[in-house]
């Protein structure tokens, strides 16, 4: 299945907030939807979600209008939604009826996912009772209760500690392997960087940047080289590298061509302790930077 948002245009009286924006997102594979605040990101899915039309383009999947009649969609939000004073399980089974679910399946659904989550022990509290973390993990099983063909995740790891982050990720990573479109927005980098195989990077309403995230790195000129060695400092004093000094016992070579970096690497690794060499690569952070940070 592939979602595709075509050439999408959006206005809110005289403020154009999205300016045919284009991007595709297939399934079996996660996708970034990435901007700074105010860059249209919420107008993009409640687009998708059909929470109001958009002015100019169209939603796709396949190819063809999508039909939400027919595919699903379960959404975490960043602000979260439910009720505080209500028993967990009766507002569980309340969201997923109204995704179409009755309730006896709703139930087995839901009971999975709180085993799933380590939450069973909560199924009859209240949810003003939990932490925030697990408070979460609560609204994200509304997200997936119904098992919807897309999966919005906003911000899903905002206030998770690093032991139900690591569940959550693998919560996620079943779901893309279960052949789901999965979006993700998030200012946490490095969660994109460790899922995503696309992304699209919105500025001003526009898409600055899209792609696969692999190529658009490759793009970046080739031409320097990461040296992790504790011969570092021994490397840069020859002075027969062209090198900066990027941590401790670390150093980044920069080469006259791209085409050297094979035979630098095979120079150094036989004179000097070696512990990694690698293509220095621009992170996500950085690449976020350059095409959202309008100049800052």
């Amino acid at each position: 299945m592939t979602l595709e948002f075509n050439n999408i245009s959006k206005s809110f009286g005289e403020k154009e907030v999205l300016k045919g924006i284009s991007f595709k997102a297939e399934s079996g594979k996660a996708f970034g939807l990435l901007g700074r605040n105010g860059a249209g990101k919420t107008t993009s899915l409640r687009i998708l979600m059909n929470v109001f039309p958009a002015d100019n383009g169209e939603v796709l999947i396949d190819g063809k209008p999508i039909d939400y009649n027919k595919v699903k969609i379960g959404y975490l939000p960043e602000e979260r939604g439910l009720y505080p004073k209500k028993k967990i399980i009766d507002q569980l089974v309340y969201f997923a009826e109204l995704q179409g679910m009755n309730p006896k399946d709703a139930v087995v659904s839901i009971d999975y996912w709180l085993e799933r989550l380590e939450m069973t022990e909560y199924r009859n509290k209240r949810l003003d009772t939990l932490s925030k973390g697990n408070q979460q993990k609560i609204q994200l099983i509304t997200a997936l209760a119904h098992n919807p063909q897309i999966v919005i995740l906003d911000e899903p790891f905002s206030g998770l500690d690093p032991v139900n982050a690591m569940l959550l990720k693998s919560v996620v990573q079943e779901e893309i392997e279960k052949g789901k479109i999965v979006l993700f927005s998030s200012h946490q980098m490095n969660y994109i960087e460790e899922f995503c195989h696309s992304i699209v990077i919105l500025n001003q309403g526009k898409a600055a940047l899209s792609g696969d995230l692999y190529q658009i790195k490759r793009n970046y000129p080739r031409n320097r080289l990461v040296i992790s060695s504790p011969d570092a400092q021994k490397i840069k004093a020859t002075g027969n590298y062209n090198c900066e000094e990027l941590a401790e016992n670390q150093i980044i070579i920069k080469l006259n061509r791209p085409e050297d970096k094979s035979e630098v690497m095979k120079n150094l690794a036989e004179v000097y302790d070696i512990d990694e060499m690698k293509v220095f690569e621009p992170s996500l952070n950085d690449i976020f930077v350059e095409y959202a940070g309008d100049g800052i």
